[in-house]
């Protein structure tokens, strides 16, 4: 459990959610200190899990899990976007996501959607989805399926699109680039009526080592406003450039020491692949951190 001294956040619903309590506003989500999204890929190509959860039975069980080990969001995919990846139908990441959607219904977890197809956000929402996580960063039309259904979202900031995004990222000031983008993006979807935001800097996505450091170093600035952010780090590449471990599965202590620092600096979320592990990692820290006399 999280120190009573840790920050406070929430997230607010059109819907009922699970842990959510009923306000005048909306379905509020509300927890105390950095809270953790575990990622359920339903994919045969994804960077570092891709095929290892492919049947309904295989998903389910790494669903329980991270369950188990206190995860407050499960993210599911069915489209790789990993640097280079090919896209696909909507038919066919539907046919990966919504067994699982359907599945997972009714547990006490909040069910995010990790599409950019707006009709791909629609469908999953309709089958029991609580949030939309939006790599593309939550354009007119998915505003329109959030506002309507009363979902949450999570917008990301990419420079390009997933097959070209690396390929010589540039920015003039990185740091302002996308901080000011990610202020855009939110204002716009409280304008078309979407009840809550997260707002993700994108690390890895059409960013170079350099920029994605100064992304994290700066992200004080971003977790100062009034939204909730996120950050997705877990065997990117840049951790495994900084460790010297090219194989993306063996990058999760790389992966906590970047979401450690997050959270330190005020991330409302991380996006995970190995939920145990940062579970505990966060917990030591909130508990070194907190006030004396908290114990």
């Amino acid at each position: 459990m999280m120190q009573e001294g840790a920050r406070a956040f929430s997230l607010l619903f059109g819907r009922p959610v699970p842990g959510a309590e009923r306000t005048p506003e909306g379905w509020r989500l509300a927890w105390r200190g950095c809270a953790v999204m575990g990622i359920l890929n339903a994919t045969p190509d994804s960077f570092s899990d891709g095929g290892r959860h492919a049947t309904l039975e295989a998903a389910l069980s790494q669903a329980s899990a991270m369950l188990e080990a206190g995860v407050r969001v499960l993210d599911i995919g069915g489209e790789s976007t990993r640097p280079g990846a090919d896209p696909v139908s909507a038919d066919t990441e539907l046919n990966r996501v919504l067994p699982i959607i359907r599945a997972l219904k009714g547990w006490n977890v909040v069910l995010s959607i990790d599409t950019l197809k707006p009709e791909v956000a629609q469908a999953a929402l309709d089958a029991g989805a609580h949030l939309v996580n939006d790599v593309s960063g939550l354009g007119p039309d998915m505003r329109q399926v959030c506002a309507e259904a009363g979902a949450a979202a999570c917008i990301m900031h990419m420079q390009g699109e997933p097959r070209s995004m690396q390929v010589q990222p540039h920015y003039t000031d990185v740091v302002g680039e996308v901080f000011g983008f990610l202020r855009q993006r939110a204002h716009e979807a409280q304008a078309a009526g979407v009840p809550g935001v997260l707002l993700d800097p994108g690390i890895g996505f059409g960013k170079t080592l350099t920029h994605n450091l100064a992304l994290l170093r700066a992200l004080d600035d971003l977790t100062a406003g009034p939204t909730g952010v996120l950050v997705g780090a877990s065997r990117k590449k840049f951790i495994g450039t900084l460790s010297g471990v090219d194989d993306a599965s063996e990058r999760d202590a790389g992966s906590v020491a970047v979401h450690l620092d997050s959270a330190r600096r005020g991330a409302a979320m991380v996006r995970v692949h190995n939920v145990p592990m940062t579970m505990q990692a966060l917990r030591v820290q909130a508990a070194l951190l907190a006030s004396p006399g908290l114990e």
